[in-house]
């Protein structure tokens, strides 16, 4: 899928989710530059939360796995009621902006509002600065 097409899909999806569409293309854009394919093992997230669990080993690491253009959680993705077999899923543009809308609404709703808290949260608080680097990029979506 062609950057302009996920883009649209973006847009629609954050739309659908009473999200602002910027917002939306700018956390995709600063999460994994538009790659629908984007992963990252999260270890310490694994070593605390999912390994616990004593799920499958399969299961458990890739609940600790960011996945897609949002680099929604698997972890996340089961909360939100992701029921897939596999958490892979996320890096099919629909699906992985789906629940990543799910979760940055979930994450405004709970600030009230306010948009750079909400991004703060849904980036796990691990940089004070992912706030203001996201909402930079939203001069390419005006």
């Amino acid at each position: 899928m062609a950057r302009d097409d996920l883009i649209v899909l973006a847009r629609s999806t954050a739309a659908a989710h009473g999200l602002d569409p910027v917002v939306v293309c700018a956390v995709a854009e600063q999460e994994s530059d538009w790659n629908p394919w984007a992963v990252r093992f999260e270890p310490a997230f694994y070593k605390k939360y999912t390994q616990p669990m004593h799920l499958t080993d399969t299961e458990e690491y890739t609940r600790a796995i960011s996945f897609g253009l949002m680099q929604i959680m698997g972890e996340v993705a089961r909360e939100l009621g992701l029921t897939a077999p596999f958490l892979s899923i996320l890096c099919d543009p629909a699906a992985g902006l789906e629940y990543g809308c799910r979760h940055l609404a979930n994450k405004l709703r709970n600030a009230g509002g306010d948009v750079a808290a909400a991004l703060l949260h849904y980036n796990g608080w691990g940089n004070p600065n992912y706030p203001a680097e996201v909402l930079a990029r939203k001069v390419h979506y005006l």
